[in-house]
């Protein structure tokens, strides 16, 4: 099975126009239609990339009374 891309618009009515597709007449097709987010939703998927980063106290330990050989 052969895919094509191809994008276009809802018109009024719900209607939707397919031109200059790479097919002959007759020939057999199936449709499927995904619809798509708008930019404005889309989720960023690294929030944090780019922020700036500050180490309070980066030369002392993380967690010592995690650690059992100091105890």
């Amino acid at each position: 099975m052969q895919a094509y891309r191809l994008e276009a618009k809802v018109q009024q009515g719900g209607q939707l126009t397919l031109s200059s597709l790479p097919l002959q007449a007759g020939e057999e097709v199936e449709v499927i239609i995904l619809v798509r987010t708008p930019k404005a939703q889309v989720k960023k998927p690294y929030p944090l990339r780019g922020l700036p980063l500050t180490y309070l106290n980066p030369t002392e330990p993380v967690a010592p009374s995690d650690w059992n050989v100091l105890q």
